[in-house]
């Protein structure tokens, strides 16, 4: 119901992801909710008054004739909440992929999820055309163990269909008591089978940080942009830190950040990341249709590694926060960019609860790299191209795959410039593996042949020889998700 007569007023806060977390979660993205102190202003509030025109009377009587005839006519009775909500629905997520409208059941569930531990698989799903499709399998998750890759699209659950289902009912078939048995039906479309994967749903906990040191060498995954993943990622940093110490040359000489199949998520937690590793100038700016909600954020001063060569992994599922971490490092000439080119989701939503009825998720600004540039649809290209396998499978499931994406506008529209700081190794480093390299093991850092020649392109940076490929890490540091964020914080 309006507030304050005919008015509504909203408070909003950024997302920056693109999925649900279905026991799971559902897409990547950057994301920003309503009362997040990052937002532009000491408050996000708008007046929204009502559109009294003879076009808006006339359309919406329309909207209630329609919903007449249905109640009146349809095979069998169905309720004005239903209805209503498939109203909402459809105005809301057609859109754009990435806006949404949430009921309370729903909202509710979104807020369980990003507590950082939940029941079920461990997937992050998109809806596509009618569809359910795999953004990402979560670290460690029964969905990653069973082999559930991007881009796969889930048919079946428990051997039923899904296609009459819509992504929220799909994604609460997936659901259940951890310790129960489930099987999901997917179809591959880069081989085109069908795989059935037999599972145990159970309480996943994200594992947001994973650090490893190869050699000299510090490696730092980031799984997904939580609240306070900075702060885990910097105590994991200064772990590896004393760890090098330890070494024979007693200290660390090079970063790789790996944010391959990281989905995105909090805008505020992206922009901490980037400001750890650059020292000066613009980390990203985000640019929506009302221009006092502009913002641009640059870095404080402090680089945490003081210099030391950074290589970025990023692939097909590496989406929005990832991308805004890799493009500010990659335009300020921070770090190799390495791997495949990213997602291409350069949007930001704004989660806007509604009273006590739900929530809206709503596209609300585009953002934009330093150098300027929407990488909208585009993504960001690595500077060294490296792919995951020898047959070239790798993440073909991008934001330009979707239906009614935005439209990539404003910003540099120049040809990029090719940079002149790539290492003289980069000419040396094969695009693929060859035919035999081992089939890729999660546990063994051997078989991770993107893992190993970004190892050597850092070695390189900082003039090191190559050692054998990295069979095991020296030392592994893990730093789980934070406790659950307050009711006012959420990324997906």
């Amino acid at each position: 119901m309006p507030e304050d007569g005919d008015h509504m007023k909203f408070r909003s806060g950024l997302l920056l992801g693109t999925a649900f977390l279905a026991g799971l979660a559902v897409g990547p993205g950057a994301l920003r909710l309503a009362g997040s102190g990052d937002f532009p202003g000491a408050a996000f509030a708008r007046e929204i008054s009502h559109d009294n025109s003879a076009e808006t009377v006339r359309l919406l009587t329309l909207l209630g004739t329609v919903m007449d005839v249905v109640k009146a006519e349809y095979v069998h009775p169905v309720s004005d909440k239903d209805l209503i909500n498939n109203a909402l629905d459809g105005m809301v997520g057609n859109l754009d992929p990435h806006s949404s409208y949430m009921t309370a059941a729903q909202f509710h569930d979104m807020q369980t999820e990003i507590s950082g531990k939940f029941g079920g698989l461990g997937l992050q799903v998109q809806g596509e055309s009618g569809h359910v499709r795999v953004v990402s399998p979560i670290d460690g998750t029964p969905a990653a163990r069973a082999g559930i890759q991007p881009g796969d699209f889930i048919t079946m659950v428990d051997h039923k269909s899904i296609d009459d289902l819509t992504l929220d009912q799909a994604v609460r078939k997936m659901r259940g008591d951890p310790g129960t048995k489930i099987s999901l039906t997917v179809v591959r479309p880069k081989t085109g089978k069908t795989l059935t994967f037999d599972m145990t749903r159970e309480i996943v906990h994200v594992q947001i940080v994973k650090s490893a040191l190869y050699g000299s060498t510090g490696y730092i995954r980031l799984t997904e942009f939580d609240d306070d993943l900075e702060g885990a990622m910097h105590a994991a940093f200064d772990k590896l830190k004393a760890e090098a110490a330890k070494t024979p040359g007693g200290k660390l000489t090079g970063i790789i950040l790996d944010l391959r199949s990281n989905p995105g998520g909090k805008l505020d937690q992206a922009i901490a990341v980037a400001d750890d590793f650059i020292k000066d100038g613009e980390i990203v700016s985000i640019r929506g249709r009302h221009a006092e909600n502009n913002q641009r954020w640059d870095a404080k001063g402090t680089d945490i590694t003081n210099g030391l060569p950074i290589v970025v992994l990023t692939n097909g599922g590496s989406a929005s926060a990832s991308e805004i971490v890799a493009g500010a490092l990659k335009d300020h000439h921070r770090a190799i960019i390495l791997g495949e080119k990213t997602f291409g989701k350069g949007s930001v939503q704004t989660l806007i609860p509604i009273g006590d009825q739900g929530a809206v998720r709503l596209t609300t600004a585009r953002y934009y790299t330093p150098s300027g540039r929407s990488i909208q649809g585009l993504g960001i290209t690595p500077d060294i191209p490296v792919s995951e396998t020898k047959d070239d499978d790798s993440y073909g499931y991008r934001e330009a795959d979707l239906s009614h994406i935005l439209t990539n506008i404003g910003g540099n529209r120049t040809t990029e410039t090719p940079r002149t700081d790539i290492p003289p190794i980069a000419k040396s480093i094969p695009k693929m593996p060859d035919a035999n390299w081992p089939a890729f093991d999660a546990t063994k850092p051997a078989t991770d042949f993107q893992l190993q020649q970004a190892i050597k392109v850092v070695n390189a940076m900082a003039g090191i020889s190559n050692p054998a490929p990295a069979t095991a890490p020296a030392t592994e540091v893990k730093t789980t998700a934070p406790a659950a964020p307050k009711p006012s914080e959420a990324h997906h």
